[in-house]
């Protein structure tokens, strides 16, 4: 090997091992574009043709039918890795959600959101009904050829007097080679949890992330899975150690990043937050 050659080699195994990661695989989380769709569904697309993504997560299909909004996306050279469909939908019908997923052409379908009653909480008898479901839909999109997921949303990490979260016992009673995990990253901190522990808890289980930022100054331990668009900021201007979190994620087997912007003006801020992400080194 030429000296050139060998310091080439070098270079490259000296990089941190999250740079290509997040870098060459950040999407769009296309509910960042509500506000639009329901204008124009074609046009929330170009702008997150615009904005430089190629890789998005689905959140509907606006006022197009899932096989034209699959030529919408094919158009714009835009690739629906994950698609988000409901508790209710695959409870009803799974095999349609599993159709509609291919026709996108999506690799994953992720449960978003989980109904449970506001006032009890969410129980532990609550998710060891939810894991049966998932070990249940997880083998049905595996045969399919597709990898099922979970986005918990920070009501699953209020602990009960052992320490033993929600979230921990759907980790526990779900199948690894079934269920895979989403990150918010938002959602993780709000509740209090520190999202490079629990990726290095469950290192192996979470194939993707939001990239969304918390307010500095917001009040944490909020179980209730809501907070008001002002706390979602630009990413980087908020509370969250990205540098931290991007190398625990890569490390952790993270494999796509979609920034999802719920704040008060997703059109000027996901720039600024692919501009915050693009310059980490």
């Amino acid at each position: 090997m030429s000296l050139l050659r060998l310091f080439v080699a070098l270079l490259v195994s000296a990089l941190p091992a999250f740079a290509a990661g997040y870098h060459d695989h950040l999407g769009l989380q296309l509910w960042s574009l509500r506000d639009t769709t329901k204008v124009s569904t074609t046009k929330a697309l170009d702008l997150a043709a615009g904005f430089g993504f190629t890789e998005v997560e689905t959140a509907g299909t606006g006022n197009l039918s899932t096989a034209d909004f699959a030529r919408e996306l094919a158009a714009r050279k835009l690739r629906a890795v994950a698609v988000h469909a409901s508790y209710e939908a695959l409870t009803k019908d799974i095999a349609q959600v599993i159709a509609d997923a291919k026709t996108l052409g999506a690799k994953y379908v992720i449960v978003p959101w989980l109904p449970f009653d506001q006032a009890q909480g969410f129980t532990a008898q609550d998710a060891q009904r939810v894991a049966a479901d998932f070990n249940a839909w997880g083998a049905s999109c595996q045969a399919a050829g597709l990898k099922f997921g979970f986005h918990p949303h920070g009501f699953e990490f209020k602990a009960a007097a052992d320490g033993v979260t929600p979230f921990d016992i759907i980790a526990r009673e779900t199948n690894p080679d079934l269920v895979v995990f989403e990150m918010d990253v938002f959602w993780v901190v709000l509740p209090g949890q520190d999202p490079v522990a629990l990726l290095k808890k469950y290192s192996g289980r979470w194939h993707l992330m939001h990239v969304k930022d918390l307010r500095k100054g917001a009040v944490l331990g909020i179980h209730t899975g809501g907070a008001p668009p002002t706390d979602k900021v630009i990413v980087g201007d908020g509370q969250v150690d990205w540098p931290a979190v991007f190398a625990a994620a890569e490390k952790a087997g993270v494999k796509h990043y979609f920034i999802e912007d719920e704040g008060v003006q997703p059109l000027r801020e996901i720039p600024l937050s692919v501009k915050y992400i693009k310059g980490l080194k």
